[in-house]
């Protein structure tokens, strides 16, 4: 069963806004972290954003003030709001849940950010 589901990703232009959107299983949406991850051609995977079930949130300094990490834990849906996009922040933006000695990832939607 896919337990963690993206969407969102899409083109836009540098400068630009997109909101990403990560569908979860109702009990992968009680453990205690989500976080979004982004992998770009030839890099490693890196965090972007997190939040804690409490709605604690920490950022990469990259994005830190341009995106916004959310919950919505009635709809069990975790959201990334990306504003003022740079060619920088091209790559797969991938959900991530933690908790019970468990992890669980999403199979990424892709940004694009055009100069």
């Amino acid at each position: 069963q896919v337990q963690l589901v993206e969407s969102g990703g899409g083109l836009v232009q540098a400068g630009g806004s997109l909101r990403l959107s990560c569908a979860a299983s109702e009990t992968i949406f009680r453990w205690n972290y989500m976080g979004w991850y982004r992998q770009a051609p030839g890099k490693q995977r890196e965090l972007v954003a997190d939040i804690t079930s409490a709605g604690s949130t920490s950022y990469a300094d990259s994005v830190k003030g341009r995106f916004t990490i959310s919950r919505d834990n009635a709809k069990n849906m975790v959201y990334l709001q990306l504003n003022s996009l740079k060619p920088e922040d091209t790559a797969v933006y991938y959900c991530n849940a933690k908790g019970y000695g468990l992890q669980a990832w999403g199979q990424g939607t892709q940004v694009t950010v055009s100069s």
